[in-house]
């Protein structure tokens, strides 16, 4: 029985679908063991600025993951052996004692995780045991591209011309949908933490959020089904992908897949089912142009290593003009900087862990163009705060702002003012996330900063008061 009984360590592939790992465990033993170990480096821990590692948002989000997974598991007669600790010495002290021949993974590309598994083999191999890796992360394999990783295109646009006509995107693997063997051992399979557990505080959702985020497998589907099939919307994806508020101006698929509870591969199989039924259009390839950019980014992370966490990004250039200034970076993170536009959309990532990728490029682009700070800064506040964070798209997204990435143009300024006005042209979103300007008509939304005395008694609204004053000179922005 030594060499019939397996580990399956469940990382950021929480689901039953298309889990190579998972089928391939199932395949090689007689016994499988599902894991989850929340880490407490990654639940407790710090960012390398002080950000909390991982911030309520996506700790539930994850949680109720790791819960839906083992109702999943249940439904299968199997279970989720379930600790809080380091990985490496969990995984090993339970091979160690249930005496497994293998560990099955889905291999992850950062360097954080990669540490993790590395270390986790190296104690295996002392026991003679090994880890078994999968990839379960991306659209496509690494064996069907057309280049070693190490010569992935540095633009997106001749990966995708390289990519996209050429590769087939295989499809994803089966759900699994008979029962487990049943074990011959007694596991205590523990107990799923809280947010307590964390020293973090239970919430409420947001009234004004864009989407009430269920982590798990179950949910990730229902999405899937409600943006293709029940309201169609997807064929408004290309219109609608920069607006700012409501739950179907995109997909929002990017929670479930940053977990795992949604294959990229199943995503780009039901929207080819659908073009089928329905006809392509430029909203349904918008999708997968985006499914595109997670792959890319992920392929760059995996190229360049820990460059795209540093200052100078792949590019090894830092900007010497881009300071660590954490007065500046508090108050963009508390939305008062008086630019209602970033401020709005900073209170809506502080109050629910989301943000619309227009308001993303808006607030990292006043960050590092207007503010001048450093955009690691920011990057690491996003790696705190967001539901969706994922290492390689948050960290490939701010070099792209910082020019430090893999954007050939020079220029990634945005105009705050022109933004604020073609995207929320009546002011609708910033109102709604910023309701001390209620009062404010369409025409000075936008620019309270320059409202005279005698307009601040008009709308009682008292600048410095009520609302910041403006921490740049908005003025420079008119055209």
């Amino acid at each position: 029985m030594y060499n019939r009984r397996a580990i399956v360590w469940f990382r950021q592939d929480l689901r039953v679908h298309d889990n190579e790992a998972l089928i391939d465990a199932l395949k090689s033993a007689r016994e499988v063991v599902p894991v989850y170990v929340f880490d407490n480096r990654v639940f407790g821990g710090k960012t390398r600025f002080g950000f909390p590692k991982t911030d309520k948002f996506r700790a539930k989000f994850i949680i109720e993951s790791v819960t839906a997974l083992r109702n999943e598991l249940k439904a299968l007669g199997s279970d989720l052996y379930v600790r809080i600790g380091e990985p490496e010495q969990v995984i090993f002290e339970l091979a160690h004692e249930i005496k497994s021949g293998w560990v099955f993974c889905n291999r992850e590309r950062t360097q954080e995780e990669l540490d993790v598994q590395d270390n986790l083999e190296k104690r295996l191999w002392t026991i003679g045991q090994e880890i078994r890796y999968s990839r379960g992360k991306m659209l496509y394999y690494t064996a069907d591209l057309p280049f070693p990783i190490t010569h992935t295109p540095d633009s997106f646009t001749q990966f995708r011309k390289e990519v996209e006509r050429y590769v087939p995107v295989r499809e994803p693997l089966p759900a699994i949908e008979e029962q487990f063997p049943g074990l011959s051992l007694t596991l205590d399979f523990g107990k799923i933490p809280s947010l307590e557990d964390f020293a973090l505080s239970d919430f409420k959702p947001d009234s004004r959020a864009v989407l009430h985020f269920r982590g798990g497998e179950q949910e990730a589907l229902e999405r899937l089904r409600h943006y293709l099939w029940e309201s169609r919307e997807i064929e408004s994806y290309k219109e609608r992908k920069n607006e700012l508020m409501g739950s179907n101006y995109s997909s929002k698929f990017s929670a479930w897949l940053a977990q795992g509870c949604l294959s990229p591969k199943m995503i780009y199989h039901e929207l080819k089912r659908f073009e089928a039924d329905y006809g392509a259009n430029e909203s349904t390839y918008g999708l997968f142009f985006e499914l595109l950019w997670r792959d890319f980014f992920r392929l760059i992370g995996k190229k360049y290593e820990n460059k795209i966490f540093q200052k100078g990004g792949i590019k090894a250039e830092p900007d010497p003009n881009l300071k660590d200034d954490f007065d500046k970076l508090q108050t963009w993170i508390a939305g008062q900087t008086g630019v209602p536009f970033v401020d709005a959309n900073m209170r809506e990532i502080s109050q629910t862990g989301f943000m619309s990728n227009r308001g993303r490029q808006n607030v990292a682009s006043f960050l590092v163009n207007d503010l001048k700070v450093n955009w690691q800064l920011g990057a690491d506040y996003f790696e705190s705060i967001l539901i969706d964070y994922d290492p390689c798209s948050n960290y490939g997204n701010w070099n792209y702002i910082a020019r430090v990435g893999t954007d050939p143009k020079e220029n990634r300024y945005f105009n705050i003012l022109a933004q604020a006005k073609r995207y929320d042209p009546d002011g609708t979103y910033i109102r709604l996330w910023l309701p001390e300007l209620n009062r404010l008509p369409r025409e000075k939304i936008h620019q309270p900063d320059q409202l005279s005395f005698e307009e601040q008694e008009t709308f009682h609204l008292k600048i410095g008061n009520d609302y910041p004053m403006a921490i740049v000179n908005t003025s420079d922005w008119v055209q």
